[in-house]
């Protein structure tokens, strides 16, 4: 079971891989999409308006989806612990001086994942097959299958497999919904494998939408159901009563790991984009806007003239980015995108995030005291050309790490000021001369003997030099560190 860090009023949030009258008159709902932009009924929604209507079952739609949720088993070797009396001196001579180091155990976690296409594709969470090295498929008929991992996207914490020999096997692939039309007050069903015990379905409804601080992820927008969901339950699925996707099961509020009516999932249109990627065997592709952002506090709404906190505030634009080409500026205020309302910046960050690359989408600004739309471009960020990245091999202290020289987007994404320093170590090779020497993947080099590391070929010169001593000052974690080397 994975924990995660968020803890409020006594709830944890849990990571979910284990390890009286009815009324009866139709009621009228608008999809969230539409409502927001025309503020018209959209879609007709009815409860149970009769005995018969009472008695119908869910069997049907569960017959359609279960064969799209296969359980998802993986495995993953970790170092054990040693005693911790194994550096005793006594401890040492009774045992005849042997030292007693780690050893590597075998450990597994169960979760669940969808199949997306019949090929053999499969979505789970991240952090059920994170750290694995090997994992493996079982379908609701109990056939088994080996995977390979295709994609792990943190940023979303999702992933896709892909079966490595399906051989004859057909696969049933689920469709996806579009998650913007759920409703508060939706039924839902919730497919997995929780706590290990096989497949097993729940029933629930959309408790609540667009919830952020949920997770530490960067794309914050989840559904909330009180379908029941518990550990093993991570990568299944959340389908609407037509037997569509709407959204991935990924986390838990709980105080004692087990469901308390409380369960998120990640919205099926941001599961779709990495589906789609890993379908197509590429990279993850998203949209940079260029621009860091903070809530709408109720001060900041009054000193503006809103009549309620909402938006994204922007605090500060990359120079030469997107947004500072379509003529966004610190201080402005984005209230929609394409006619849909968004309450902060994590809920910006999802509805852009969806946009397609190279189409245009229409931002709502509020400046000065009055708004207007923007019409704005989906760009990405620019790609690190050659001359901005540089290895080091060879003879050299350095040997085995390569570095990527910041630039603005790279900068937004690492947390670090717009005008931030440095060449930023993107790798550095198991068993190298810069991992004996105490390198980190994210540690941003500053200097090295005293010559500012301000480019990657600044680096790449001096790295590759052969000296007595090394003077290095580097940024890690947001602290400054000085060391001294031997070259």
């Amino acid at each position: 079971m994975r924990l995660g860090s968020r803890v409020a009023a006594g709830l944890v949030l849990v990571g979910l891989a284990v390890g009286g009258s009815l009324a009866l008159a139709p009621l009228q709902h608008a999809t969230l999409a539409q409502a927001n932009a025309e503020g018209t009924p959209a879609t007709v929604r009815q409860v149970p308006q009769s005995e018969s209507q009472l008695k119908l079952s869910f069997a049907p739609v569960v017959a359609s989806v279960a064969p799209s949720v296969v359980n998802v088993y993986a495995t993953r070797i970790e170092q054990q612990a040693a005693s911790p009396f194994a550096s005793d001196p006594f401890f040492q001579r009774f045992f005849g001086g042997r030292q007693f180091q780690s050893r590597p155990r075998e450990s597994r976690s169960l979760g669940s994942g969808v199949i997306v296409e019949a090929s053999g594709v499969i979505l789970t969470n991240r952090h059920v097959i994170e750290g694995a090295t090997d994992v493996r498929i079982a379908l609701h008929d109990g056939r088994e299958f080996a995977v390979d991992i295709v994609v792990e996207d943190a940023q979303t914490d999702l992933a896709i497999l892909r079966v490595r020999e399906p051989g004859s096997a057909t696969f049933s692939a689920i469709s996806f919904a579009n998650s913007d039309d759920l409703l508060v007050g939706d039924l839902v069903l919730a497919i997995g494998n929780p706590f290990g015990v096989g497949q097993t379905v729940t029933s629930g409804i959309v408790s609540a939408l667009a919830r952020t601080g949920v997770e530490s992820s960067d794309y914050e927008f989840f559904i909330q159901t009180d379908a029941a969901i518990n550990p093993g339950n991570s990568g299944g699925a959340l389908v609407d009563l037509e037997g569509r996707l709407v959204g991935i099961n990924t986390a838990i509020y709980s105080q004692t790991g087990g469901s308390v009516g409380i369960g998120f999932a990640i919205p099926a249109n941001m599961a779709r984009l990495v589906a789609d990627a890993g379908v197509a065997g590429g990279e993850i592709v998203r949209p940079w806007f260029g621009a860091k952002m903070q809530a709408v506090t109720a001060d900041i709404a009054t000193s503006l003239g809103m009549p309620a906190p909402h938006g994204a505030l922007i605090t500060e634009v990359a120079p030469g980015g997107p947004a500072e080409r379509a003529g966004f500026a610190s201080g402005d205020v984005i209230l929609s995108v394409d006619g849909v309302a968004v309450d902060d910046p994590s809920a910006f960050n999802f509805r852009l995030a969806t946009k397609p690359i190279d189409s245009q989408t229409l931002l709502e600004r509020l400046r000065g005291g009055s708004t207007e739309t923007i019409a704005f471009t989906v760009q990405t960020a620019p790609a690190a050309g050659a001359d901005n990245v540089a290895a080091i091999t060879g003879n050299s202290r350095f040997s085995g790490t390569t570095v990527r020289q910041l630039d603005p987007a790279l900068a937004e994404a690492k947390d670090l000021p717009y005008d931030a320093e440095g060449v930023l170590v993107t790798a550095v090779e198991p068993g190298s001369a810069a991992e004996q020497m105490g390198l980190r993947v994210d540690d941003i080099i500053l200097s090295l003997n005293d010559l500012p590391m301000d480019t990657a070929q600044a680096f790449s010169t001096t790295a590759s030099q052969r000296v007595r001593t090394w003077q290095i000052i580097m940024q890690r974690e947001g602290r400054i560190l000085r060391s001294i080397v031997s070259g």
